[in-house]
This record gives structure tokens, sequence and C-alpha cells, in this order.
């Protein structure tokens, strides 16, 4: 097995931010543990889509974060996208509470199914703190070191030129407003959307038409939420 194999996969948009340096412990790290569960079904989502989110949209390009914390972790579940399965399987928990948002702010109707991939196609950055997860295992790779990378993900994108917007839904999320200019951009700080905490803030928050009002009023597009 080659020495850094999974960095080897690092979209190319982002390989200058994520293949610092200051990085190569938590990649050499996060590579040694991830191999010894290289096969099939050792770890989620599948090896070729763990850098989906990073693949579907270039640093640059990014007008929204939406940041989830690691994937599912049933099976078929994590496609690399936070908070979304693929088609045609029906959202889960959280997601479902999403949707209901979406169609309170917005009018948007939740679609049947749970794919959120149509966002990340629009400049959404749909980013996990963790990136893998072993199977039935909830943030089984917590500390092994994504934080480091992702949150470098996370910063990289604050630092480029322009507004944008972060949906940062629940404590973990939240402690990433430290790494935004308040000036310049909107963060969007809320319970997370689990069925224990939706409703201690999530629902009813339209973050969905708050986001698009703030890039309207900085003179942008507002973000189509269709799915």
């Amino acid at each position: 097995m080659s020495r850094g194999w999974l960095r080897d996969r690092v979209p190319e948009a982002w390989k200058h931010a994520l293949l610092a340096d200051r990085l190569m412990p938590a990649w050499e790290r996060l590579e040694c543990r991830l191999a010894s569960l290289r096969n099939p079904g050792g770890f989620l989502p599948p090896e070729p889509m763990v850098f989906r989110a990073l693949e579907a949209v270039g640093p640059k390009d990014v007008r929204v974060v939406i940041l989830g914390q690691d994937p599912y972790h049933g099976p078929n579940q994590a496609e690399g996208l936070c908070f979304s399965v693929p088609r045609p399987m029906k959202p889960p928990p959280s997601l479902r509470n999403i949707l209901k948002e979406l169609a309170a702010d917005t009018g948007v109707q939740a679609p049947g199914h749970g794919s959120l991939a149509p966002w990340a196609s629009r400049g959404v950055l749909l980013l996990n703190a963790l990136l893998t997860v072993e199977p039935g295992e909830p943030m089984s790779h917590k500390g092994l070191g994504w934080e480091e990378i992702t949150g470098e993900a996370f910063r990289h994108v604050a630092a480029q030129p322009g507004p944008r917007a972060f949906l940062l839904w629940g404590a973990e999320a939240a402690r990433r407003t430290a790494d935004l200019d308040p000036v310049r951009h909107l963060a969007v700080v809320t319970a997370h959307p689990s069925p224990l905490s939706a409703r201690r803030g999530f629902l009813g928050s339209r973050p969905f038409s708050r986001v698009n009002g703030f890039l309207q009023s900085r003179g942008l597009p507002p973000v189509d939420w269709s799915l």
C-alpha cells in the first residue's frame, strides 16, 4: 500500500490548503488507522466517496457551508455529503427536520428522497467534520486526524475573498464561529436538527431564507434550495 494513499485522493483545488506540511502528522495518523480497515465495508462512506463534498465544489466557488459531524453509519446511507443519503433512500430523522424547516422557510417541499446533491452542485459545501466512520459506530473516527484536515478546509473557505454563509447546527459546529469574520460572513448558529434538539432552536430558525437575504444584500444571487 502506497504511503499517502488517502492524500492522493484530495481534489486538485483543495491540495494547496489540505496538503500543507503542518497537516502531515494528521494525515499519517489517519492513513495508518484507515489502512487497517481498507476492505469492503471497513469504513463508510466507500473510499471513492470520502472526498465527494470537496470534489463537488472548489474553495473559490463555495457560497454556503453546511457543517455536519460525521457520515451516516448505517448500510448504504453515507454518500460523502453531510446530512445527505443517496436516492431513493428516505431521509433519516435529522434530515427530515432539515426538510421540514426548508418547506416552512422557503416553500420547497420534501422530494421523497434524501439526496442533497443538487445543493452541492450549486456551491453549497456539505462538509462533515469527520469524513469516515466505522459501520454501526457513530463518531468512531473522532481524534484520528480528520478534525485538523476539515478544520483547515473550513478556514480556507472563510479566508477566500468575498462574503459567504455558514450554517452551523449544534454545539460542535458552533465552535467554528471563531474562524469567521463576522463583518464579511454570515453565521447562522442554531441547535442541531436531530430529534433530540430540533425544537430547541433549529425548527423556526429560517436558515435558508436568512442565507439568501444575506447574499442578496451583498449583491449576490440567492441559492436555489430546490431538490
